[in-house]
């Protein structure tokens, strides 16, 4: 058996791990500026793909939590990225808010409802049912269909919310047609990551909350893995997986000693 290497990249997902509902998890603002103080290259990830990573900067800051916004990467950037190197300079529709919009605009791509060649579904806290008939008409008429990420729901205080997953199930169920997901479990989110950092999988761990998400994305991406319990992962829950993290820790906070070492997880 080969020895783990040491740890010199490291992805964090952000909902669950860093914060919960905009409030600081006790330790996330300390492991953070570990990570800078020991210059290591990181990646705040996220599935959200309604704001963008200036706006994801200025949310963090004010839990607390000090993230430069070039350390952001979202499942709509990741998104923009894919469309960027399969069609360059193509056109799109989109379905969701700016932190879609404007990901797609930074790869130049134009915005249009006249044969787009992707009709593009990101997260919104608005989904307008004209949008989503024109979106069902476009994808009829040949236009692919790409969706951030598959979550079904996501959490607000008053309750979950209906989210990406669920819209793409309706403009499935109408159209007959799948959409590809790049987020979260995609392993495509987490080798654009890399890429962006220029890092190696082997010297790589991914840090989540969620076996269906985080861990098995950051698995599939050849990355060691670290299960943190504050967020929607019970620790009965990790044996219902057939596969396991690297480790399970309590919280983020048990990882700030682990980066100051630059040591290995086994």
């Amino acid at each position: 058996m080969t020895e783990p290497h040491d740890i010199q990249t490291w992805l964090t997902d952000m909902d669950g791990v860093l914060v919960h509902e905009e409030h600081a998890i006790p330790g996330a603002s300390d492991f953070i500026e570990a990570l800078k103080a020991a210059q290591r290259p990181f990646l705040v990830l996220t599935n959200n793909s309604i704001y963008t990573a200036r706006d994801l900067r200025a949310r963090l800051l004010a839990s607390g939590i000090d993230v430069p916004e070039e350390s952001i990467w979202t499942s709509a950037m990741a998104t923009a990225q894919f469309l960027a190197d399969q069609r360059p300079g193509g056109t799109a529709y989109v379905v969701g808010e700016a932190g879609m919009t404007t990901a797609l605009h930074d790869v130049g791509y134009i915005l249009t409802s006249r044969k787009p060649d992707y009709v593009v579904l990101g997260e919104t806290r608005t989904y307008s049912f004209e949008q989503i008939t024109q979106a069902i008409r476009l994808i009829e008429k040949g236009a692919r269909f790409i969706a951030t990420n598959p979550d079904v729901s996501g959490p607000s205080p008053e309750g979950i919310l209906p989210a990406t997953g669920s819209v793409a199930a309706l403009i499935s169920a109408a159209t007959g047609r799948q959409p590809y997901y790049v987020g979260k479990p995609n392993p495509l989110m987490m080798r654009s990551a890399l890429n962006r950092l220029d890092a190696h999988s082997e010297s790589t761990v991914m840090v989540g909350d969620r076996m269906d998400t985080d861990v098995v994305s950051g698995l599939e991406a050849g990355l060691r893995t670290v299960l943190v319990l504050t967020g929607s992962t019970r620790p009965a829950d990790v044996e219902l997986f057939p596969y396991r993290p690297t480790a399970v820790v309590d919280s983020i906070a048990d990882l700030v000693e682990v980066v100051r070492s630059g040591g290995p997880i086994a």
